[in-house]
């Protein structure tokens, strides 16, 4: 019975109550064929021993309306065993385990080629991967990616795909469990706002951090799960659809720049006046942070720019600040922020007028990061203007100053802008340097 039977059997029973099985003689018609009225098929065969070695009872089904039902079926269990080599007896094992399993759970045998895939992969075939394992499997192979790429799909798996769908079998996620997932998403955000809005501190207070999720974080989010989902199929062959590649998702637009003209500066300082007000009043006139209320107040658009008397007037307040060479240098000659913290000494040539942007930092979960810019384009020289020139050797002077100040403490990171005892710069301190001396030149927020 090793490659297994197929028999026929019904449910009378003799004389004595017992039951007949397969030998009732209605089974067979006259001429010894079977009845194709009296009786169900079923088959039965030997699977391999357990782990411990100990013999297990035949797999019996039955059921079946004719032998070849019952014949099909027996040979896809005679399949199934056949995947693994007679040697493999953990394999073996675990085959038996998951046919024994699936029948009683779904009364359908397990997927040969399923099955296959996961033996070459190497899976444990008694668990089922869920969106979760196979999420963690993913961010342990990408191991040739940024930093910053890496910490972008942590981000994404940590805070979305794990939480609305790391329980989910693999080769059960849906294109409506994705969609779900960004529903419950726009939900929250909703909830953000109301909470935001209320009165109560302790309730402004449980979404203290929590920001709006954009239309352009979710297109990441999903890119993020597109791409694991990708991997799974080219080189596991674990699931043979991408639920995330159909998803249709609203389409991600750049918002409009616009310039602050003085009817838009003068609406804006009207609404930021108004919302002082507002909030201390609510606050019952405890003191507000202006910074906070100075960039919660609207725009008209997401995305704004200074004139150039604007952006004189904010110079004119930074050049009081140790890190003005920093913010002229950004507002003349267009550095990223990671890119003019991340500039060193020995990629400035004051005397050429040129400095070679090849290295940054960036700010990753609060901690500074140094790398060279993500992409070959970034990697780049620029010229410098006389004015610039002129600011930098200031700049250059008194770090030399601070340097002595400092005397053994001083950190020779070799960073052209530094913290005053010569440690590297935080990039949000950059920003937050940024948003104050705009606010001190009065200045709407950019």
């Amino acid at each position: 019975m090793a490659d297994g039977t197929t028999y026929k059997r019904c449910s009378c029973t003799g004389t004595d109550g017992k039951a007949l099985g397969q030998k009732c003689t209605k089974l067979r018609r006259p001429g010894g064929g079977w009845s194709h009225r009296h009786g169900i098929w079923s088959y039965q065969i030997e699977l391999p021993a357990t782990a411990e070695g100990k013999r297990r009872g035949p797999l019996r089904r039955s059921g079946f309306a004719t032998q070849d039902a019952a014949n099909d079926q027996l040979a896809q269990v005679r399949e199934l065993l056949a995947l693994a080599e007679p040697s493999e007896l953990t394999v073996r094992n675990q085959i038996a385990d998951l046919i024994k399993r699936t029948l009683a759970e779904t009364d359908v045998l397990p997927s040969v080629e399923v099955t296959r895939r996961k033996i070459r992969t190497r899976q444990d075939l008694t668990q089922e991967m869920t969106v979760a394992q196979w999420l963690e499997e993913f961010l342990k192979r990408k191991r040739k990616i940024e930093e910053t790429t890496r910490r972008s799909y942590e981000g994404h798996i940590r805070l979305y795909l794990t939480p609305y769908l790391g329980h989910i079998r693999l080769d059960r996620l849906k294109v409506g469990d994705v969609a779900g997932m960004f529903e419950q998403i726009e939900e929250f955000n909703d909830v953000i706002a109301e909470r935001r809005a209320s009165a109560e501190r302790e309730v402004r207070a449980s979404v203290k951090y929590r920001r709006p999720v954009s239309t352009a974080t979710m297109h990441s989010i999903r890119a993020t799960l597109r791409h694991a989902l990708n991997l799974a199929i080219r080189q596991d062959r674990l699931i043979d659809f991408n639920p995330a590649a159909v998803l249709e998702m609203p389409a991600k637009t750049r918002p409009k720049a616009l310039v602050w003209t003085r009817e838009r500066v003068e609406e804006w300082h009207r609404a930021f006046r108004d919302y002082r007000t507002a909030e201390r009043a609510r606050r019952g006139g405890r003191r507000i942070d202006p910074i906070d209320a100075y960039i919660r107040v609207p725009r008209p658009s997401a995305v704004m720019v200074w004139t150039p008397e604007q952006t004189r007037l904010f110079l004119e307040e930074a050049g009081r600040h140790r890190l003005f060479a920093l913010y002229k240098l950004i507002t003349l000659r267009g550095l990223r922020r990671g890119e003019a913290c991340g500039l060193r000494w020995k990629d400035l040539d004051l005397d050429a007028g040129t400095a070679h942007i090849a290295w940054q930092l960036v700010q990753l979960a609060g901690r500074v990061h140094e790398g060279r810019p993500k992409t070959d384009a970034s990697m780049r020289t620029i010229a410098l203007d006389a004015g610039t020139i002129a600011t930098l050797r200031a700049h250059q002077r008194r770090q030399h100053e601070e340097r002595l100040a400092a005397g053994e403490a001083w950190k020779g990171t070799g960073f052209v802008f530094t913290q005053s005892d010569g440690d590297r710069l935080h990039p949000q301190h950059v920003s937050d340097q940024f948003l104050w001396l705009a606010y001190l030149a009065g200045l709407p927020p950019i």
